[in-house]
């Protein structure tokens, strides 16, 4: 495993927090929600699919 992946590893940053707190920015342009957006992780990427017009597929 490469040292960035191993430090991002130990700082807990993982995809899905990156993805949510992406979503949340680009949506709300608000570093606390994408803050709290980011914790939840997954639960909000899987949230905002649902949520959006069209669902997952589209």
């Amino acid at each position: 495993m490469t040292a960035a992946r191993t430090d991002a590893a130990r700082a807990g940053i993982g995809l899905g927090s990156a993805i949510a707190a992406a979503i949340s920015w680009s949506l709300h342009s608000s570093i606390i929600w994408a803050a709290i957006h980011g914790f939840f992780g997954w639960f909000y990427v899987i949230y905002y699919a649902f949520t959006r017009p069209g669902g997952l597929s589209g």
